[in-house]
């Protein structure tokens, strides 16, 4: 089965958390579901440099501050098995371009349930709301 290591930004502002939903995919499982932004490390970078990456890509936007890695999520699909480390951020913005995505809320912890995660970010869902 193929690996994917990916990285993903819980970003914080004002009490509210980052989530954006993927476009329409050919893999139902993960189609039109919402995630937090991130995506695959690239040869030769650390996670750090590829979180910065990723977010400029996707949202035109760099956060304020990258915390430490909050969990790593192991996770199987249908077609590949899915690594996920994320980090828990901090903006003194909510200005940001969906350049990937085809919407995205700021959300306070208690309204993350109401979303349609993909499978992967649902651990990581649980453990912000369970930790507060």
């Amino acid at each position: 089965m193929k690996k994917i290591e990916v990285v993903a930004g819980i970003i914080f502002f004002e009490n509210k958390i980052l989530c954006v939903q993927r476009p329409k995919n050919k893999l139902n499982y993960i189609s039109e579901k919402f995630e937090f932004p991130g995506g695959k490390i690239e040869t030769g970078e650390s996670k750090l440099q590829a979180l910065k990456r990723e977010l400029l890509e996707e949202l035109s936007f760099i956060p304020a501050k990258i915390d430490s890695l909050y969990m790593t999520v192991v996770h199987s699909y249908p077609d590949f098995e899915l690594t996920m480390h994320s980090y828990i951020c901090y903006s003194d913005s909510n200005n940001i371009e969906l350049n990937e995505h085809i919407s995205s809320q700021w959300l306070e912890l208690e309204e993350l349930k109401k979303l349609d995660w993909a499978a992967a970010d649902i651990p990581i869902v649980n453990r912000l709301i369970t930790n507060g």
